[in-house]
């Protein structure tokens, strides 16, 4: 027991400084398969010629061009967008009855996800695609749910998106939107904190300990832009809130479960939904008040919508490239980026500037800079 629950055992037994060859070929394995190294990179290793610069970028590209590849995908976005987190929620059975028990769409939806940002690495595809894209990933449930034209089969394939399309990017995917829902209500807040932090790299500090969390009213007599409006009335909390609130704004205009919609649930007054539940029993909610899905970002610029933001934050693409290449180092080393790292991860983001930021290219800049080739 005292073995097994060691953390020799454990964790990776790495000194600080350069990593030699066999720790280069064990981290490279566990950052793009998720498993041990297998018998060229063993054999490389052994040989001492991983760590040459060639030879490394090489086997980056074997690597990633592999089909053990989709392992990191699934791993990486687990922990890069919450992914491991798409089942701690179930939508309510009242105020949701059509997605309750729904595990074909919750299952669809992670799969599009993670098949999406593989189709981005394989394809080597510019950044800009996690904001925006004219595609996505979709079955005969979730073109359904996403309003596509329809089809048939479980599989999901690879569709376009109508020019007039809600969805494309990350940030409009039902599993991305399903875990940053409490299952009952959608709060500006926690999805405006989680865009901010997993994708645009602004990191957000936590509440003073005196201030109350804002909870929505899940009977629907008040939207939360109401309770917000009141609390950012105190100058203290509108500091964080005037950068946390305006994209989870715009992604109010999906429910918990990702559907879109232009009115809140509510059992309040308010004009009766006709359908019946995965219960088989008729709805018993009605259409609330109108979402409104509009905001100004810090810099003064101003959107009524979700593709509207979208626009406006593809005007920086470098700023997603370099959150993206953040979030793999530390995925990768098991450390943040330090502020001597700041001129290398500057490099890498001019390096591939010319191309937009392909992300198989981002990736392979990260496997070999001088920050993973160190402990």
């Amino acid at each position: 027991t005292a073995v097994l629950c060691s953390p020799a055992f454990i964790c990776l037994d790495e000194r600080p400084g350069p990593i030699d060859d066999a720790a280069l070929a064990l981290r490279l394995s566990l950052l793009l398969w998720n498993s041990s190294p297998d018998v060229e990179l063993r054999q490389l290793a052994s040989a001492g010629q991983l760590t040459n610069r060639e030879v490394l970028a090489a086997q980056v590209q074997r690597m990633l061009h592999d089909e053990r590849s989709r392992q990191f995908v699934d791993a990486f976005l687990a922990y890069w967008l919450d992914l491991r987190k798409i089942n701690d929620t179930s939508p309510d059975e009242l105020l949701y009855p059509d997605y309750y028990l729904d595990d074909s769409l919750v299952d669809a939806a992670l799969e599009e996800t993670q098949l999406f940002f593989a189709e981005l690495l394989r394809e080597n595809l510019p950044v800009g695609n996690l904001i925006d894209s004219d595609f996505t990933f979709a079955n005969e449930r979730l073109a359904k749910h996403y309003g596509l034209p329809a089809f048939e089969g479980v599989r999901l394939r690879r569709v376009p998106l109508p020019g007039d399309s809600v969805r494309g990017g990350l940030l409009t995917q039902a599993s991305v939107l399903k875990v940053t829902a409490n299952g009952t209500t959608t709060s500006p807040v926690v999805r405006g904190a989680w865009v901010n932090e997993r994708i645009l790299g602004v990191r957000i500090p936590p509440p003073p300990a005196s201030v109350p969390a804002i909870e929505p009213d899940t009977r629907g007599a008040t939207t939360i832009r109401e309770q917000l409006k009141l609390h950012r009335a105190d100058e203290s909390c509108n500091v964080c809130h005037r950068t946390i609130d305006p994209a989870g704004f715009a992604l109010e205009s999906f429910d918990v479960a990702g559907g879109y919609r232009e009115a809140y649930r509510s059992f309040q007054e308010g004009e009766p939904v006709e359908g019946h539940g995965k219960n088989g029993q008729p709805f018993t909610f009605v259409n609330g008040a109108q979402v409104d899905p509009s905001g100004e970002l810090l810099d003064g610029r101003s959107f009524s919508n979700i593709k509207e933001l979208k626009r406006l934050l593809l005007a920086d693409e470098r700023s997603i490239a370099k959150n993206l290449v953040h979030q793999l180092l530390t995925y990768a080393t098991g450390a943040a980026p330090r502020f001597s790292d700041r001129a290398e991860i500057e490099a890498v983001l001019d390096r591939t500037a010319e191309a937009d930021y392909p992300l198989q290219a981002l990736v392979s800049e990260v496997a070999t800079s001088r920050m993973f080739l160190n402990k």
